[in-house]
């Protein structure tokens, strides 16, 4: 009788031991987007800010600032006098190009142009913002800070 309900205890144990583990399972996120979430919010402990690493603009990030047509792949910004940066690929045939009609469509003016060896960059103001865009195949970044006045 001892070794049967030994045995008993230890398929119980079992049994239950299998449906933790098939339970708690489904109850843990990705490790991807656990690793992302740690960086998200060791960028803003240390600064304050708000950091998305895929899909959404910072808090407060100026509606005025036209942006091109993509994926967001990294966005950041205390807002305010802090100002905001956003990286999107892009899949216009020129992303930098794309970038500029828009924000000139959006009332913006070129202040300065940079270029290099397969990069690009303008500068943009529309008397409230300046807006560095700049770009390299498909990346592009804003770079966004309010005007002093």
């Amino acid at each position: 009788m001892r070794q049967s309900t030994t045995s008993r205890r230890l398929g119980a144990a079992a049994l239950i031991a299998a449906l933790a583990v098939t339970g708690l399972s489904a109850c843990f996120p990705n490790p991807a987007d656990l690793v992302e979430q740690g960086v998200e919010d060791a960028v803003e402990g240390a600064t304050g800010g708000d950091v998305s690493l895929g899909g959404e603009l910072p808090d407060g990030f100026p509606d005025s600032v036209a942006l091109v047509d993509g994926d967001i792949t990294f966005a950041a910004g205390a807002g305010g006098s802090e100002g905001w940066i956003v990286m999107i690929a892009s899949t216009a045939a020129d992303p930098v190009a794309d970038a500029a009609a828009k924000l000139e469509a959006a009332g913006f003016t070129e202040d300065t142009t940079l270029s290099g060896e397969g990069a690009s960059a303008v500068v943009y103001s529309n008397g409230e913002y300046f807006v560095l865009v700049a770009g390299e195949g498909e990346a592009v970044s804003y770079t966004v800070t309010p005007q002093t006045k």
